[in-house]
Order: structure tokens, then C-alpha cells, then sequence
């Protein structure tokens, strides 16, 4: 019986002690995507063209630059969060776990990396 009520099994966090909050920051991070992404296609909606100047010229502003960052940060954090739970749960050998959540905490680093380098070579002036 002395296992309590539902509100102290859900602060309980089950048997990892973190599920709640991995929960949490998918949630944030997927309400995110949306308001960015969303941002995202009604920009490219209203510039008059999508020609090579056009484009940098948008993005060379600075709202428009900030926003493109935070769109890549959480969508690959997004992701991250999202394939974690997939190998965490169906892959059961713990060093093969260990080499794919490795590989793809580098795939993350990298791929955010790339992107955000190449928002900012593209709002200052494409000098990188």
C-alpha cells in the first residue's frame, strides 16, 4: 500500500529520477520549433523574392539572424532529446548504447555547429 498518492509518484519521477524533466524540455522545445517555424514561413512568405540577396540581405538583420539561431538550437535539441529516448529504450547493449549516444551527441554538436556558423558567416557579411 505506502506507495502514495499519484502526485507523489509523478515528483517521484519513476525509477531514473529524471523522466519528468526530459519530458518537459521536449515539450518546450517542440512549442518552440512551432512559434519559430512558423516565424520562419511567414518570413520567407513576405520578402518579395527568394533570390541569394534577398535572402541575405534578411538575414543579415539581427532579429532575423537571432531567430534563425534559436530555430536551429531547438530543433536539433529537439532531436537530440527525441532519438536519446529511441536508443535509450531499444538499444540494450550498454556499449553499443554507449557508441550511438556518443555518435549521435557528436552528429548534434556538429550539425548545430555548422548550421549556427554558417547563419552568422551569412549576418556578418559572409567575411567567415
Amino acid at each position: 500500500m505506502g506507495n502514495g498518492t499519484s502526485l507523489g509518484k509523478v515528483r517521484g519521477l519513476g525509477s531514473a529520477h529524471e523522466g519528468a524533466h526530459h519530458w518537459l524540455l521536449q515539450r518546450f522545445t517542440a512549442i518552440g520549433n512551432l512559434v519559430l517555424s512558423v516565424w520562419l514561413v511567414g518570413s520567407i512568405i513576405w520578402l518579395p523574392d527568394l533570390d541569394h540577396g534577398t535572402v541575405t540581405k534578411w538575414l543579415a538583420q539581427p532579429v532575423s539572424a537571432t531567430a534563425m539561431i534559436l530555430l536551429v538550437i531547438s530543433t536539433f535539441w529537439h532531436a537530440r532529446l527525441g532519438l536519446q529516448v529511441l536508443i535509450e529504450d531499444y538499444v540494450h547493449n550498454s556499449g553499443t548504447k554507449f557508441a550511438t549516444l556518443a555518435a549521435l551527441n557528436l552528429a548534434v554538436i556538429g550539425g548545430s555547429a555548422f548550421a549556427i556558423f554558417s547563419v552568422a558567416s551569412l549576418a556578418f557579411g559572409g567575411a567567415a
